[in-house]
C-alpha cells in the first residue's frame, strides 16, 4: 500500500515496510515542512489584477529547510506587487492560520480565502492575523471582544460600536485635534453618567451656534410651576396664564437645583408665558425655599402685560451652600 498524506500540511505518513533505505529522508521531510508551517516566511507578487492560487505540494518536495518547496505551507506570508485590479488570493480549502501581510500598492482590494470558499479583505500595509475552517477564512484582529490595553497610538481611524476610555484621559496630539462625524449633519453626543452630569470645558471655547432645549407646553401659568433646569433652559407656556404664579426653580423631581450646581456657577434659564389678563409670577422660589430676586430696573413687577408673552429671564448664582442670588427681568412681547 503507497503512502497517504495529512490533509492539512500533506505530511507523508508511510505504510509499514515500505521506503526501504530511504525513509529517513521521508521523515526528515516532514520535519521540514512542519518547521516552515511554524516558523516559515515567504513574499508572493501578486501583482496585476488576475486571482491567484497559492501553490500546495505533499511534504516529499520539502527536501531542504533552508528553502520554500510552495507557498501554503509558511505561517508567514507577504504578498507584494502592484494590483491593477480587486483580486483574490486563494489558500488550501482546509483548517489552518496565518500572519499576512499586505504589501502590495495600488487603489484595488486583496481578499484572502480558502479556495471556493468566503474570504477577508486584508487591508493595504497592515498585519492580520487570520485562521480559517476550511470554508471562511476570519479575520482575528477584526472580533477580539473586551481588549485590555496601556496605550494605543494610531496613524489610521480607530472605530467600533463603542469605545471605552477607563483611564479618564483621552488625549488627542497635534495642533489642531478634531472629533468628527463621518456623516454629513449627523449630532455628536457627549453623554455624561446622569441627568446631573455635566460636560466641562477647560478654558475658553469657540461657538458658531448653539440650540438650546426649549419645551412648549399647553399650560395655564397659575399655583406653584416647577421649573427643571435638568428638563430645559426655555420654557414656553403657550395657553393663557389663569392667574399669579410662584416659579420653584430646581433640578428636577429628583434632584435639587443646589445639589446641581457648583459655589461660584451661575445658570439662565427663561419661563415664556401668554397671557391675555395681565397675571405675573408673584413669587420666585430654589428648592421649593423662597428667594427675594434683584429685579432689572429696581423694583419686582406688580402685574404682567395683558394681551401679551411675558418672558422672564432668572439668572442664579450659587454663593455658598444653598445661598443664591438671583437678577430676573420680565420682557413683553406683543
Amino acid at each position: 500500500m503507497a503512502s497517504t498524506y495529512t490533509s492539512r500540511l500533506k505530511l507523508e505518513r508511510q505504510t509499514t515496510g515500505e521506503n526501504a533505505g530511504n525513509w529517513g529522508n521521508l521523515v526528515n521531510y516532514v520535519f521540514n515542512r512542519i518547521d516552515s508551517s511554524v516558523r516559515g516566511y515567504i513574499n508572493v507578487d501578486v501583482a496585476g489584477s488576475a486571482n491567484v492560487t497559492l501553490t500546495s505540494n505533499n511534504s516529499t518536495t520539502n527536501t531542504d529547510d533552508s528553502a520554500t518547496d510552495d507557498q501554503v505551507h509558511n505561517k508567514v506570508l507577504e504578498f507584494s506587487g502592484a494590483l491593477t485590479g480587486d483580486i483574490n488570493v486563494f489558500t488550501d480549502a482546509v483548517e489552518g492560520e496565518y500572519i499576512v501581510f499586505n504589501n502590495t500598492s495600488g487603489s484595488q482590494t486583496l481578499t484572502f480565502a480558502p479556495t471556493g470558499g468566503t474570504g477577508v479583505i486584508l487591508k493595504q500595509g497592515a498585519k492580520t492575523i487570520v485562521y480559517t475552517d476550511g470554508t471562511t477564512m476570519f479575520d482575528v484582529l477584526a472580533d477580539q471582544g473586551d481588549i485590555g490595553v496601556t496605550s494605543v497610538t494610531s496613524t489610521g481611524n480607530v472605530s467600533g460600536t463603542n469605545l471605552n476610555a477607563t483611564a479618564n484621559v483621552i488625549s488627542i496630539a497635534g495642533t489642531a485635534p478634531n472629533i468628527a462625524s463621518t456623516t454629513a449633519n449627523a449630532d455628536i453626543l457627549l453623554s455624561p453618567n446622569g441627568v446631573a452630569g455635566r460636560v466641562t470645558f477647560n478654558g475658553g471655547g469657540k461657538i458658531q451656534q448653539v440650540a438650546e432645549k426649549a419645551t412648549v407646553s399647553a399650560t395655564a401659568a397659575t399655583g406653584t410651576i416647577n421649573y427643571d433646569v435638568l428638563t430645559q433652559s426655555v420654557l414656553f407656556y403657550n395657553s393663557n396664564a389663569s392667574g399669579n404664579w410662584t416659579l420653584n426653580i430646581r433640578g428636577d423631581s429628583s434632584n435639587s437645583l443646589n445639589s446641581i450646581m457648583d459655589i461660584g456657577e451661575s445658570i439662565t434659564i427663561a419661563h415664556l408665558v401668554e397671557m391675555t389678563t395681565a397675571y405675573y409670577n408673584s413669587a420666585v422660589q430654589i428648592d421649593g425655599s423662597g428667594v427675594t430676586p434683584e429685579w432689572q430696573g429696581g423694583s419686582a413687577p406688580t402685574a404682567g402685560n395683558a394681551n401679551s408673552i411675558d418672558a422672564y429671564t432668572y439668572t442664579i448664582i450659587k454663593t455658598a451652600d444653598a445661598v443664591f442670588k438671583v437678577f430676573a427681568s420680565q420682557t413683553q412681547f406683543a
